[in-house]
Protein backbone atom coordinates (compact mmCIF):
# COMPACT_ATOMS: atom_id res chain seq x y z
CA UNK A 1 0.00 0.00 0.00
CA UNK A 2 1.40 3.31 -1.05
CA UNK A 3 1.53 6.32 1.18
CA UNK A 4 -1.30 8.02 -0.71
CA UNK A 5 -3.56 5.01 -0.38
CA UNK A 6 -2.82 4.72 3.33
CA UNK A 7 -3.61 8.41 3.83
CA UNK A 8 -6.92 7.95 1.92
CA UNK A 9 -7.90 4.95 4.08
CA UNK A 10 -7.04 6.81 7.26
CA UNK A 11 -9.06 9.83 6.16
CA UNK A 12 -12.08 7.61 5.42
CA UNK A 13 -11.76 5.94 8.82
CA UNK A 14 -11.40 9.35 10.45
CA UNK A 15 -14.54 10.58 8.68
CA UNK A 16 -16.47 7.47 9.81
CA UNK A 17 -15.25 7.92 13.36
CA UNK A 18 -16.28 11.59 13.32
CA UNK A 19 -19.73 10.63 12.06
CA UNK A 20 -20.07 7.92 14.72
CA UNK A 21 -18.90 10.38 17.35
CA UNK A 22 -21.55 12.88 16.25
CA UNK A 23 -24.27 10.21 16.41
CA UNK A 24 -23.14 9.11 19.86
CA UNK A 25 -23.14 12.71 21.06
CA UNK A 26 -26.72 13.14 19.82
CA UNK A 27 -27.79 9.90 21.45
CA UNK A 28 -26.07 10.94 24.66
CA UNK A 29 -27.90 14.27 24.67
CA UNK A 30 -31.23 12.56 24.01
CA UNK A 31 -30.60 10.04 26.79
CA UNK A 32 -29.69 12.85 29.14
CA UNK A 33 -33.02 14.56 28.38
CA UNK A 34 -34.90 11.31 28.93
CA UNK A 35 -32.99 10.74 32.17
CA UNK A 36 -33.83 14.24 33.42
CA UNK A 37 -37.50 13.67 32.55
CA UNK A 38 -37.50 10.29 34.29
CA UNK A 39 -35.82 11.75 37.38
CA UNK A 40 -38.37 14.56 37.45
CA UNK A 41 -41.22 12.06 37.10
CA UNK A 42 -39.74 9.90 39.90
CA UNK A 43 -39.52 12.98 42.11
CA UNK A 44 -43.18 13.80 41.39
CA UNK A 45 -44.26 10.23 42.18
CA UNK A 46 -42.24 10.22 45.40
CA UNK A 47 -43.76 13.55 46.38
CA UNK A 48 -47.25 12.23 45.60
CA UNK A 49 -46.60 9.12 47.67
CA UNK A 50 -45.75 11.29 50.62
CA UNK A 51 -49.27 12.70 50.50
CA UNK A 52 -51.89 10.30 51.94
CA UNK A 53 -54.95 9.43 49.82
CA UNK A 54 -57.96 11.72 50.07
CA UNK A 55 -59.84 9.16 52.17
CA UNK A 56 -57.07 8.94 54.80
CA UNK A 57 -57.29 11.38 57.68
CA UNK A 58 -54.11 13.06 58.82
CA UNK A 59 -52.74 12.31 62.25
CA UNK A 60 -53.68 14.85 64.86
CA UNK A 61 -50.77 16.61 66.52
CA UNK A 62 -49.83 15.11 69.86
CA UNK A 63 -51.05 17.07 72.85
CA UNK A 64 -48.27 18.71 74.83
CA UNK A 65 -48.52 19.27 78.54
CA UNK A 66 -51.16 18.00 80.94
CA UNK A 67 -54.60 17.02 79.73
CA UNK A 68 -57.08 19.87 80.13
CA UNK A 69 -59.93 19.37 82.58
CA UNK A 70 -63.07 17.84 81.19
CA UNK A 71 -65.75 20.32 80.29
CA UNK A 72 -68.75 19.96 82.56
CA UNK A 73 -72.11 19.16 81.12
CA UNK A 74 -74.98 21.57 81.28
CA UNK A 75 -77.42 21.42 84.16
CA UNK A 76 -80.16 20.07 81.90
CA UNK A 77 -77.95 17.09 81.02
CA UNK A 78 -76.52 16.48 84.49
CA UNK A 79 -78.88 13.74 85.59
CA UNK A 80 -79.10 9.98 85.68
CA UNK A 81 -79.67 8.01 82.55
CA UNK A 82 -83.22 7.71 81.34
CA UNK A 83 -85.13 4.72 82.65
CA UNK A 84 -87.06 2.35 80.47
CA UNK A 85 -90.80 2.92 80.88
CA UNK A 86 -91.64 -0.69 79.99
CA UNK A 87 -90.49 -2.96 82.82
CA UNK A 88 -91.08 -6.67 82.27
CA UNK A 89 -89.89 -8.07 85.62
CA UNK A 90 -89.45 -6.74 89.14
CA UNK A 91 -87.05 -8.01 91.80
CA UNK A 92 -87.25 -6.55 95.31
CA UNK A 93 -84.26 -6.61 97.64
CA UNK A 94 -84.77 -6.04 101.36
CA UNK A 95 -83.06 -6.93 104.64
CA UNK A 96 -85.01 -8.89 107.23
CA UNK A 97 -82.73 -8.07 110.22
CA UNK A 98 -80.34 -5.30 111.21
CA UNK A 99 -76.73 -6.20 110.27
CA UNK A 100 -75.43 -4.80 113.61
CA UNK A 101 -77.94 -5.72 116.34
CA UNK A 102 -79.81 -8.47 114.48
CA UNK A 103 -83.19 -6.88 115.37
CA UNK A 104 -86.10 -7.50 113.02
CA UNK A 105 -86.60 -4.58 110.62
CA UNK A 106 -89.94 -2.87 110.07
CA UNK A 107 -91.36 -0.33 107.63
CA UNK A 108 -91.22 -0.20 103.86
CA UNK A 109 -89.97 2.53 101.50
CA UNK A 110 -87.99 2.57 98.25
CA UNK A 111 -84.38 3.65 98.73
CA UNK A 112 -83.28 3.52 95.06
CA UNK A 113 -83.87 1.66 91.84
CA UNK A 114 -81.58 0.09 89.30
CA UNK A 115 -82.55 -1.27 85.91
CA UNK A 116 -80.71 -4.01 84.05
CA UNK A 117 -81.52 -4.33 80.34
CA UNK A 118 -80.73 -7.68 78.81
CA UNK A 119 -82.03 -10.15 76.27
CA UNK A 120 -84.02 -13.24 77.21
CA UNK A 121 -82.73 -16.66 76.38
CA UNK A 122 -82.65 -17.29 72.62
CA UNK A 123 -86.08 -18.54 71.64
CA UNK A 124 -86.22 -21.82 69.73
CA UNK A 125 -88.41 -22.00 66.67
CA UNK A 126 -92.06 -22.80 67.12
CA UNK A 127 -93.22 -25.67 64.92
CA UNK A 128 -96.97 -26.15 64.75
CA UNK A 129 -98.17 -29.34 63.08
CA UNK A 130 -101.77 -29.13 61.92
CA UNK A 131 -103.32 -32.59 61.96
CA UNK A 132 -106.42 -32.79 59.77
CA UNK A 133 -108.73 -35.53 61.01
CA UNK A 134 -111.27 -37.06 58.69
CA UNK A 135 -114.42 -38.58 60.12
CA UNK A 136 -117.07 -40.80 58.65
CA UNK A 137 -120.72 -39.94 58.75
CA UNK A 138 -122.70 -43.04 59.84
CA UNK A 139 -125.79 -41.73 58.10
CA UNK A 140 -124.53 -40.95 54.57
CA UNK A 141 -121.41 -43.08 54.77
CA UNK A 142 -119.06 -40.33 53.58
CA UNK A 143 -115.74 -39.29 55.09
CA UNK A 144 -115.71 -35.63 56.08
CA UNK A 145 -112.52 -33.53 56.22
CA UNK A 146 -112.49 -30.02 57.75
CA UNK A 147 -111.20 -27.15 55.63
CA UNK A 148 -107.92 -25.66 56.87
CA UNK A 149 -107.57 -21.92 56.56
CA UNK A 150 -104.09 -20.66 57.47
CA UNK A 151 -104.56 -17.21 56.00
CA UNK A 152 -102.46 -14.66 57.81
CA UNK A 153 -100.09 -17.35 59.11
CA UNK A 154 -98.33 -18.63 55.98
CA UNK A 155 -98.10 -17.68 52.32
CA UNK A 156 -99.76 -20.18 50.05
CA UNK A 157 -98.35 -23.67 50.50
CA UNK A 158 -95.17 -22.52 52.19
CA UNK A 159 -94.02 -24.00 55.47
CA UNK A 160 -92.57 -20.80 56.96
CA UNK A 161 -94.80 -18.44 58.91
CA UNK A 162 -95.24 -14.76 58.15
CA UNK A 163 -93.19 -13.65 61.18
CA UNK A 164 -90.20 -15.70 60.04
CA UNK A 165 -90.58 -14.49 56.45
CA UNK A 166 -90.75 -10.88 57.68
CA UNK A 167 -87.64 -11.40 59.80
CA UNK A 168 -85.70 -12.73 56.81
CA UNK A 169 -86.79 -9.76 54.72
CA UNK A 170 -85.86 -7.33 57.49
CA UNK A 171 -82.41 -8.87 57.95
CA UNK A 172 -81.76 -8.93 54.21
CA UNK A 173 -82.97 -5.46 53.20
CA UNK A 174 -82.89 -3.21 56.25
CA UNK A 175 -79.82 -4.67 57.98
CA UNK A 176 -78.18 -5.67 54.66
CA UNK A 177 -77.08 -9.11 55.85
CA UNK A 178 -76.04 -11.65 53.27
CA UNK A 179 -78.04 -14.85 52.78
CA UNK A 180 -75.34 -16.90 54.48
CA UNK A 181 -75.23 -14.49 57.41
CA UNK A 182 -79.00 -14.87 57.79
CA UNK A 183 -78.57 -18.64 57.64
CA UNK A 184 -75.94 -18.50 60.38
CA UNK A 185 -78.06 -16.19 62.57
CA UNK A 186 -81.13 -18.42 62.39
CA UNK A 187 -79.09 -21.50 63.19
CA UNK A 188 -77.18 -19.85 66.06
CA UNK A 189 -79.94 -17.96 67.83
CA UNK A 190 -83.03 -20.01 67.00
CA UNK A 191 -81.76 -23.45 66.09
CA UNK A 192 -83.38 -23.28 62.63
CA UNK A 193 -81.50 -24.92 59.77
CA UNK A 194 -82.41 -23.38 56.40
CA UNK A 195 -80.52 -23.69 53.15
CA UNK A 196 -79.40 -20.59 51.28
CA UNK A 197 -81.69 -21.62 48.44
CA UNK A 198 -84.72 -21.64 50.72
CA UNK A 199 -83.79 -18.23 52.12
CA UNK A 200 -83.61 -16.86 48.57
CA UNK A 201 -86.93 -18.52 47.70
CA UNK A 202 -88.54 -16.94 50.77
CA UNK A 203 -87.47 -13.49 49.59
CA UNK A 204 -88.88 -14.17 46.13
CA UNK A 205 -92.14 -15.35 47.69
CA UNK A 206 -92.30 -12.23 49.84
CA UNK A 207 -91.68 -9.97 46.82
CA UNK A 208 -94.35 -11.80 44.82
CA UNK A 209 -96.91 -11.43 47.60
CA UNK A 210 -96.08 -7.72 47.95
CA UNK A 211 -96.49 -6.84 44.25
CA UNK A 212 -99.92 -5.20 44.76
CA UNK A 213 -98.42 -2.96 47.46
CA UNK A 214 -95.46 -2.10 45.22
CA UNK A 215 -97.75 -1.19 42.31
CA UNK A 216 -99.81 0.95 44.67
CA UNK A 217 -96.67 2.84 45.72
CA UNK A 218 -95.79 3.46 42.07
CA UNK A 219 -99.25 4.92 41.48
CA UNK A 220 -98.76 7.16 44.51
CA UNK A 221 -95.48 8.40 43.05
CA UNK A 222 -97.24 9.25 39.79
CA UNK A 223 -99.93 11.14 41.70
CA UNK A 224 -97.50 13.07 43.96
CA UNK A 225 -96.95 16.79 43.48
CA UNK A 226 -93.15 16.48 43.68
CA UNK A 227 -90.65 13.67 43.20
CA UNK A 228 -86.87 13.28 43.22
CA UNK A 229 -85.29 10.99 40.64
CA UNK A 230 -81.83 9.50 40.34
CA UNK A 231 -80.07 6.38 39.08
CA UNK A 232 -76.95 4.35 39.86
CA UNK A 233 -75.11 1.45 38.28
CA UNK A 234 -76.12 -2.14 38.98
CA UNK A 235 -74.99 -5.49 37.57
CA UNK A 236 -77.37 -8.30 36.71
CA UNK A 237 -75.75 -11.62 35.83
CA UNK A 238 -72.52 -9.79 35.00
CA UNK A 239 -74.24 -7.27 32.71
CA UNK A 240 -74.26 -3.56 33.48
CA UNK A 241 -77.57 -1.84 34.08
CA UNK A 242 -79.15 0.86 36.22
CA UNK A 243 -81.22 1.09 39.38
CA UNK A 244 -83.69 3.96 39.18
CA UNK A 245 -85.23 5.55 42.24
CA UNK A 246 -88.08 8.02 42.50
CA UNK A 247 -88.62 9.36 46.01
CA UNK A 248 -91.19 11.67 47.53
CA UNK A 249 -90.82 13.71 50.74
CA UNK A 250 -93.22 14.23 53.62
CA UNK A 251 -95.00 12.05 56.15
CA UNK A 252 -96.27 9.75 53.39
CA UNK A 253 -92.82 9.45 51.85
CA UNK A 254 -92.17 6.84 49.17
CA UNK A 255 -88.96 5.18 48.03
CA UNK A 256 -89.63 3.45 44.73
CA UNK A 257 -86.95 1.41 42.90
CA UNK A 258 -86.75 -0.30 39.53
CA UNK A 259 -83.94 -1.98 37.62
CA UNK A 260 -83.51 -1.45 33.88
CA UNK A 261 -80.73 -2.20 31.41
CA UNK A 262 -81.33 1.22 29.84
CA UNK A 263 -80.56 4.72 31.01
CA UNK A 264 -82.75 6.38 28.39
CA UNK A 265 -85.71 8.71 28.66
CA UNK A 266 -88.09 5.80 28.08
CA UNK A 267 -87.47 4.58 31.63
CA UNK A 268 -88.51 7.93 33.12
CA UNK A 269 -91.65 7.96 30.99
CA UNK A 270 -92.50 4.38 31.86
CA UNK A 271 -92.16 4.85 35.62
CA UNK A 272 -93.64 8.33 36.05
CA UNK A 273 -96.13 8.03 33.22
CA UNK A 274 -96.24 10.19 30.07
CA UNK A 275 -98.33 12.92 31.68
CA UNK A 276 -96.73 13.48 35.08
CA UNK A 277 -97.82 16.90 36.32
CA UNK A 278 -95.74 17.31 39.47
CA UNK A 279 -92.34 18.91 40.03
CA UNK A 280 -89.42 16.63 39.15
CA UNK A 281 -86.07 17.19 40.86
CA UNK A 282 -83.03 15.58 39.26
CA UNK A 283 -79.44 16.10 38.22
CA UNK A 284 -78.44 17.25 34.73
CA UNK A 285 -78.64 13.81 33.11
CA UNK A 286 -80.33 14.07 29.69
CA UNK A 287 -82.64 11.16 30.53
CA UNK A 288 -84.82 13.51 32.58
CA UNK A 289 -85.25 16.01 29.73
CA UNK A 290 -88.35 14.10 28.67
CA UNK A 291 -90.28 15.66 31.55
CA UNK A 292 -92.20 18.66 30.20
CA UNK A 293 -93.57 19.94 33.48
CA UNK A 294 -91.85 21.87 36.22
CA UNK A 295 -88.29 20.69 36.70
CA UNK A 296 -85.73 21.54 39.37
CA UNK A 297 -82.11 20.69 38.56
CA UNK A 298 -79.69 19.91 41.37
CA UNK A 299 -77.59 22.88 42.42
CA UNK A 300 -75.16 20.64 44.30
CA UNK A 301 -74.01 19.13 41.01
CA UNK A 302 -73.65 22.56 39.44
CA UNK A 303 -71.76 23.99 42.41
CA UNK A 304 -69.44 20.99 42.36
CA UNK A 305 -68.63 21.64 38.69
CA UNK A 306 -68.10 25.34 39.40
CA UNK A 307 -65.66 24.47 42.17
CA UNK A 308 -63.79 22.15 39.81
CA UNK A 309 -63.66 24.92 37.19
CA UNK A 310 -62.14 27.36 39.69
CA UNK A 311 -59.61 24.79 40.89
CA UNK A 312 -58.43 23.96 37.36
CA UNK A 313 -58.21 27.63 36.27
CA UNK A 314 -57.30 29.34 39.52
CA UNK A 315 -54.79 31.56 37.71
CA UNK A 316 -57.42 32.98 35.36
CA UNK A 317 -59.18 35.79 37.21
CA UNK A 318 -61.92 36.12 34.59
CA UNK A 319 -62.92 32.47 34.90
CA UNK A 320 -62.88 32.57 38.70
CA UNK A 321 -65.04 35.72 38.76
CA UNK A 322 -67.59 34.14 36.42
CA UNK A 323 -67.86 30.99 38.57
CA UNK A 324 -68.23 33.12 41.70
CA UNK A 325 -70.99 35.15 40.03
CA UNK A 326 -72.95 31.97 39.24
CA UNK A 327 -72.50 30.79 42.81
CA UNK A 328 -73.73 34.17 44.04
CA UNK A 329 -77.06 33.62 42.26
CA UNK A 330 -77.66 30.50 44.32
CA UNK A 331 -76.66 32.26 47.53
CA UNK A 332 -79.01 35.18 46.75
CA UNK A 333 -81.92 32.80 46.19
CA UNK A 334 -81.26 30.95 49.44
CA UNK A 335 -80.90 34.21 51.38
CA UNK A 336 -84.19 35.43 49.90
CA UNK A 337 -86.01 32.30 51.11
CA UNK A 338 -84.33 32.39 54.54
CA UNK A 339 -85.81 35.77 55.43
CA UNK A 340 -87.66 36.41 58.68
CA UNK A 341 -91.05 36.01 57.01
CA UNK A 342 -91.98 33.62 54.19
CA UNK A 343 -92.23 35.52 50.88
CA UNK A 344 -95.54 35.89 49.13
CA UNK A 345 -96.33 34.45 45.73
CA UNK A 346 -95.81 37.82 44.01
CA UNK A 347 -92.44 38.28 45.72
CA UNK A 348 -91.37 34.80 44.64
CA UNK A 349 -92.30 35.47 41.03
CA UNK A 350 -90.46 38.82 40.96
CA UNK A 351 -87.32 37.27 42.44
CA UNK A 352 -87.57 34.40 39.96
CA UNK A 353 -87.67 36.82 37.00
CA UNK A 354 -84.63 38.71 38.30
CA UNK A 355 -82.62 35.50 38.84
CA UNK A 356 -83.59 34.23 35.38
CA UNK A 357 -82.38 37.47 33.77
CA UNK A 358 -79.05 37.36 35.60
CA UNK A 359 -78.60 33.68 34.72
CA UNK A 360 -79.29 34.42 31.07
CA UNK A 361 -76.75 37.24 31.07
CA UNK A 362 -74.05 35.05 32.63
CA UNK A 363 -74.74 32.26 30.18
CA UNK A 364 -74.52 34.52 27.13
CA UNK A 365 -71.07 35.74 28.16
CA UNK A 366 -69.25 32.55 27.13
CA UNK A 367 -71.78 30.22 25.52
CA UNK A 368 -70.37 30.99 22.04
CA UNK A 369 -66.72 31.31 23.09
CA UNK A 370 -65.22 28.10 21.71
CA UNK A 371 -62.48 26.47 23.79
CA UNK A 372 -63.19 28.85 26.66
CA UNK A 373 -63.13 27.13 30.09
CA UNK A 374 -66.58 28.53 30.95
CA UNK A 375 -68.30 27.55 27.70
CA UNK A 376 -69.68 24.18 28.82
CA UNK A 377 -71.20 25.52 32.04
CA UNK A 378 -72.44 28.67 30.28
CA UNK A 379 -74.33 26.53 27.76
CA UNK A 380 -75.75 24.51 30.65
CA UNK A 381 -77.06 27.69 32.26
CA UNK A 382 -78.86 28.67 29.08
CA UNK A 383 -80.19 25.16 28.47
CA UNK A 384 -81.64 24.83 31.97
CA UNK A 385 -82.19 28.45 33.01
CA UNK A 386 -85.89 27.86 33.73
CA UNK A 387 -85.02 24.71 35.76
CA UNK A 388 -82.53 26.24 38.18
CA UNK A 389 -84.81 28.37 40.35
CA UNK A 390 -88.06 26.45 40.59
CA UNK A 391 -87.32 26.14 44.31
CA UNK A 392 -87.86 29.89 44.51
CA UNK A 393 -91.36 29.57 43.05
CA UNK A 394 -92.52 26.39 44.81
CA UNK A 395 -92.66 26.63 48.64
CA UNK A 396 -90.77 23.84 50.37
CA UNK A 397 -89.01 22.63 47.21
CA UNK A 398 -85.32 21.84 47.75
CA UNK A 399 -82.63 23.24 45.48
CA UNK A 400 -80.72 19.96 45.52
CA UNK A 401 -81.42 16.31 44.79
CA UNK A 402 -80.12 14.95 48.07
CA UNK A 403 -83.34 13.05 48.78
CA UNK A 404 -82.81 10.78 45.77
CA UNK A 405 -79.08 10.52 46.46
CA UNK A 406 -79.73 9.32 50.02
CA UNK A 407 -82.43 6.95 48.80
CA UNK A 408 -79.91 5.22 46.54
CA UNK A 409 -77.29 4.83 49.25
CA UNK A 410 -78.62 1.52 50.71
CA UNK A 411 -78.54 -0.11 47.28
CA UNK A 412 -75.10 1.32 46.57
CA UNK A 413 -73.83 -0.28 49.79
CA UNK A 414 -75.54 -3.56 48.85
CA UNK A 415 -73.92 -3.43 45.42
CA UNK A 416 -70.49 -2.99 46.97
CA UNK A 417 -71.13 -6.05 49.16
CA UNK A 418 -72.71 -8.44 46.65
CA UNK A 419 -71.85 -6.93 43.29
CA UNK A 420 -75.47 -7.01 42.12
CA UNK A 421 -77.93 -9.78 41.32
CA UNK A 422 -77.66 -12.95 39.28
CA UNK A 423 -80.96 -13.02 37.41
CA UNK A 424 -83.88 -10.87 36.31
CA UNK A 425 -86.02 -12.48 39.00
CA UNK A 426 -83.41 -11.62 41.60
CA UNK A 427 -83.40 -7.99 40.45
CA UNK A 428 -87.19 -7.76 40.61
CA UNK A 429 -87.13 -9.28 44.10
CA UNK A 430 -84.46 -6.90 45.35
CA UNK A 431 -86.18 -3.81 43.93
CA UNK A 432 -89.61 -4.78 45.28
CA UNK A 433 -88.29 -5.43 48.79
CA UNK A 434 -86.15 -2.28 48.70
CA UNK A 435 -89.27 -0.31 47.75
CA UNK A 436 -91.32 -1.70 50.64
CA UNK A 437 -88.74 -1.58 53.40
CA UNK A 438 -87.32 1.75 52.21
CA UNK A 439 -90.78 3.33 52.22
CA UNK A 440 -91.54 2.03 55.71
CA UNK A 441 -88.27 3.40 57.02
CA UNK A 442 -88.82 6.78 55.34
CA UNK A 443 -92.21 7.02 57.05
CA UNK A 444 -90.70 6.27 60.46
CA UNK A 445 -92.43 2.90 60.74
CA UNK A 446 -91.07 -0.40 62.01
CA UNK A 447 -90.27 -2.38 58.84
CA UNK A 448 -90.49 -5.74 60.62
CA UNK A 449 -93.95 -5.23 62.06
CA UNK A 450 -95.19 -3.54 58.90
CA UNK A 451 -94.08 -6.55 56.87
CA UNK A 452 -95.96 -8.86 59.23
CA UNK A 453 -99.09 -6.76 58.89
CA UNK A 454 -98.78 -6.79 55.10
CA UNK A 455 -98.41 -10.56 54.91
CA UNK A 456 -101.25 -11.17 57.33
CA UNK A 457 -103.53 -9.26 55.00
CA UNK A 458 -102.28 -11.09 51.90
CA UNK A 459 -104.47 -13.95 50.75
CA UNK A 460 -102.90 -16.71 48.67
CA UNK A 461 -104.35 -20.09 47.75
CA UNK A 462 -104.19 -22.54 50.66
CA UNK A 463 -103.84 -26.30 50.67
Amino acid sequence: MTLAEEVRVLREENQCLRLANTQLAEQNAMLREELEGALQRIAEIEEAQKQPPSWVKRNKPLREGPKPPRRKRGAEHNRGRQREARVTRWCEHALERCPECNHRLRGHSVARRRQVIDLPEPQPIEVTEHVIIKRKCPRCGRWRVPSLDLGGQVLGQGRLGVRLISLIGYLRITLRLTDRAIQDYLATCHGLELSVGEIVAVQQQLASAAQPAVRALREQVRASDRVNGDETGWREDGQNGWVWTFSTPGEEAIRYYEYDRSRSQKVVTRILGPGYQGVLSSDFCASYNVHRGRHQRCWVHLLRDLHKLKAEHDQEAETVRWAQAVRALHDQAQAFLAGPAPPSREEREKRYVVLMAETDALGLLYAREKKHPCQALAKRLLRHEDELFQFVLVPGLSADNNLAERSLRPLVVARKISGGTRSAKGSRTRMALATLFGTWQARGLNPFTECINLLQQTSLPQV
